[in-house]
C-alpha cells in the first residue's frame, strides 16, 4: 500500500476547501431554481467525462473508454452511456449574447452613433435621420455583421437594454449589455463568465511564471455599511471607463468590426470586471448559531 505524498495531501485539502466555497454560491443558485441534486451530479458526471475523454488524452493514442472511466473514477458503462448523450447546446446563446453585447459596445464608443456630448444617439430604425445619420440598422451592420437588424433589436428590446421612444427611435437604456430581465438571460452570462473565469485561475495554477494571464482583485474586510454606496459609485464608474477603453482597443482589431485588421488564427480575449461585498457581522451571527453548543 503506497504512502500519500504530503504534497498531493496539502493540494488535495486546499482543493476541497476552495471547491466547497465555489459550491456555496452555485448551490444558492441551483435550489433557487429547482435543481435537484441528482440533477446536478449528472451534469457533473458528463462534464468529467468529456473534459478527461477531450484533453487528457496519451499523445499518440486514441482516448479509451476504459481510460476515461479510470481518470473520472465512474464505471466503463457509465462513461459510455454520458459519452453518448448529446451535449447540451450553448454555441447559440453565447453567439446572440456576445453579438449583442458588441451592438451596445459599439453604439456607446463609435462617434458615429453619438451626439455632440458624446452620448449614444437615439437611433432612427431604418430610414436615415436628419442629415442622413445613421441609423440602427446601419449600427447592427457595423458591429453584428449580416445578423438582420430586427432580430438583433429584438433581443435588445427583450433583455431591457434598449427602448422604442414615442418618435419610434431606438434607444439605448445602459452603457453595457446587461440583461435586465428574464432569469435565463443572466443564467447564461453565469456559464460564461464564471468559466472564464475558473479557466483563468486554472492556467495560472499551471503556468507558473510562464504567461500568468491578469488576475486582481482590491479587498478590505472592516468597512463601515456606510461607505458602501459611495464605492459601489466610484467602482462602477471607473470600471466601466476602462471597460469602454478597453472595448475600443479590442474593436480595432476585431476582424468583425474592422475588415482592415490583418493577422492569422482566431482568438477570443477580454477582461472582467465584477463587484462584490459580504455582510461579516451577519455571516458571524449565523456561525455562531449553527456552531455546536456544549452539552450541560
Amino acid at each position: 500500500m503506497s504512502t500519500p505524498t504530503p504534497g498531493k495531501s496539502k493540494v488535495t485539502r486546499a482543493l476541497a476547501a476552495a471547491l466547497e466555497r465555489i459550491l456555496a454560491p452555485l448551490c444558492r443558485i441551483l435550489l433557487r431554481n429547482n435543481m435537484s441534486f441528482k440533477a446536478f451530479t449528472d451534469i457533473a458526471k458528463r462534464a468529467y467525462v468529456n473534459v478527461a475523454a477531450s484533453e487528457f488524452r496519451i499523445p499518440g493514442k486514441k482516448q479509451s473508454v476504459s481510460r476515461v472511466a479510470l481518470l473520472s473514477g465512474l464505471t466503463r458503462k457509465e462513461v459510455q452511456r454520458l459519452l453518448d448523450v448529446e451535449r447540451t447546446p450553448d454555441a447559440e446563446v453565447g453567439e446572440r449574447y456576445n453579438r449583442a453585447a458588441r451592438v451596445v459596445a459599439g453604439w456607446v464608443r463609435d462617434p458615429d452613433f453619438s451626439d455632440a456630448g458624446g452620448n449614444p444617439r437615439e437611433l432612427e430604425l431604418s430610414e436615415a435621420g436628419s442629415g442622413g445619420a445613421p441609423t440602427f440598422a446601419d449600427l447592427v451592420r457595423r458591429f453584428s455583421g449580416d445578423i438582420p437588424y430586427r432580430a438583433v433589436l429584438d433581443e435588445l428590446l427583450r433583455v431591457g437594454a434598449a427602448e422604442k421612444t414615442s418618435r419610434g427611435t431606438i434607444r439605448v437604456k445602459s452603457r453595457a449589455f446587461v440583461p435586465q430581465g428574464a432569469d435565463t438571460d443572466k443564467i447564461n452570462i453565469l456559464g460564461t463568465d464564471v468559466a472564464d473565469l475558473v479557466a483563468t485561475i486554472d492556467h495560472n495554477i499551471h503556468a507558473r511564471e510562464a504567461q500568468p494571464r491578469f488576475q486582481r482583485k482590491v479587498m478590505y474586510d472592516n468597512l463601515p455599511i456606510e461607505a458602501l454606496d459611495e464605492f459601489r459609485k466610484l467602482s462602477g464608474q471607473q470600471a466601466q471607463q476602462l471597460i469602454e477603453h478597453l472595448d475600443k482597443w479590442l474593436a480595432r482589431h476585431d476582424r468583425d468590426t474592422n475588415s482592415s485588421a490583418k493577422g492569422t488564427g482566431r482568438m477570443r480575449t477580454g477582461l472582467g470586471i465584477y463587484y462584490f461585498e459580504e455582510d461579516l457581522a451577519l455571516q458571524a451571527k449565523k456561525d455562531d448559531e449553527e456552531s455546536p453548543k456544549p452539552k450541560r
